[in-house]
């Protein structure tokens, strides 16, 4: 069974153009930049309230890519706080934690979509942790390219 979409195609793609127009624009560090930054009032707090808004759709949109190019439940992504999925067919779990995890921030997981960061690159820095059988999502990846 194909997996339900929440994000609008076209949406979720803009999103993540969008995304990475602004890793472009600022080097690839744009969201820890203004994710830190002190607040300079209600323009400040409205644009990095927009980031944010980007970011997540773009992760969402991105994970729901991945169920849908590798459907399945036997490894479950986590990208914290905008989402997770299951994706990868094998052993389905129903209860408690999955035989396989691949958790990371958002920026990685972006990249990771995206194709501006390798599979290995990502466990070796530490910005990726994936364990289990199946947890080795490099066959799916890119999903996409901007």
């Amino acid at each position: 069974m194909a997996a339900r979409r929440r994000i609008d195609i076209s949406a979720g793609a803009q999103a993540v153009r969008e995304w990475a127009r602004s890793q472009d624009a600022a080097g690839g560090a744009a969201e820890a930049a203004h994710t830190h930054a002190p607040s300079q009032g209600q323009g400040a707090l409205a644009a990095r309230s927009a980031r944010r808004r980007v970011t997540a759709t773009a992760v969402r949109f991105s994970l729901e890519e991945l169920a849908a190019c590798a459907p399945g439940h036997a490894v479950e992504v986590r990208v914290p706080p905008f989402g997770a999925t299951q994706a990868v067919a094998g052993t389905v779990h129903r209860r408690g934690t999955p035989p396989s995890v691949v958790e990371t921030d958002a920026q990685t997981w972006l990249r990771l979509a995206t194709g501006r960061l390798g599979w290995e690159e990502a466990l070796a820095s530490g910005a990726l942790h994936a364990s289990g059988e199946r947890c080795d999502l490099s066959p799916y990846l890119p999903l996409m390219r901007v």
